[in-house]
């Protein structure tokens, strides 16, 4: 488990063959499984320098389950170092990208008040609300399916997801970039990200459920409701 693929340099070289005017490309940065904690900043610099000129942002992950100890970078000091070195480097750079900060759903309200302070002090861009979860809350599924390891997207996250952003909506001291994911499947779905507070909406698991046309049929169906919401108002 992790981020599986064939490794960032064939990442590079692949985004380097891609024609410019194409969709926004995030690279979402993470440790190597192997990787001990104490060594994983190495990891993300080696990838954030290979992919600078290739993506259009920088998603951190630290909050994926599927790798081991990944998710205690989350912990106020080394989120703190981490960001900070990353964002020394992108300063440096002649055109700097944004950074955001992808946090997991199963965060408490303390948590989030750390992440909250971390994105302020560090000045990243934002955040990426959210990653999958551990909880297995609600579940209808087969026990023995609801029991395996690793984090849950889609249906049973969206609407821990939707709180955290109306968190860190509710209780930031500045403005920051909100990329709302998890459980959007819809334009009713993502309608509520938006309501919420995020800037932005992602999609991953609703592909598998409702196929390559989902975004084209989310975008008619947000245009159709806002342009019904202004000839009410």
């Amino acid at each position: 488990m992790g981020f599986n693929n064939r490794g960032v340099e064939q990442m590079r070289r692949r985004l380097q063959r891609r024609k410019p005017g194409g969709p926004v490309i995030g690279g979402n940065l993470g440790k190597n499984k192997w990787t001990p904690n104490e060594e994983a900043h190495l990891d993300y610099i080696r990838s954030f320098h290979a992919l600078l000129d290739v993506v259009d942002y920088f998603a951190v992950n630290v909050s994926s389950p599927n790798t081991p100890g990944l998710r205690a970078l989350q912990d106020k000091e080394p989120l703190t170092r981490l960001l900070n070195g990353l964002q020394e480097l992108n300063r440096k750079k002649p055109t700097p990208k944004p950074i955001l900060l992808k946090i997991a759903p199963d965060l408490n309200e303390a948590q989030l008040d750390d992440i909250l302070e971390i994105v302020a002090s560090t000045g990243i861009s934002g955040i990426i609300a959210t990653n999958t979860t551990l909880s297995r809350e609600g579940l209808r599924s087969d026990p023995a399916l609801a029991a395996e390891a690793g984090g849950l997207s889609g249906a049973p996250l969206t609407r821990r997801s939707t709180e955290i952003i109306a968190y860190l909506v509710q209780h930031r001291t500045k403005p920051f970039v909100i990329i709302g994911a998890g459980g959007v499947d819809s334009a009713e779905t993502a309608a509520q990200k938006l309501a919420a507070g995020a800037d932005l909406v992602q999609l991953y698991t609703g592909f598998i459920y409702r196929g390559p046309s989902l975004a084209g049929n989310i975008v008619r169906g947000l245009r159709t409701r806002y342009s019904s919401d202004r000839r009410k108002n």
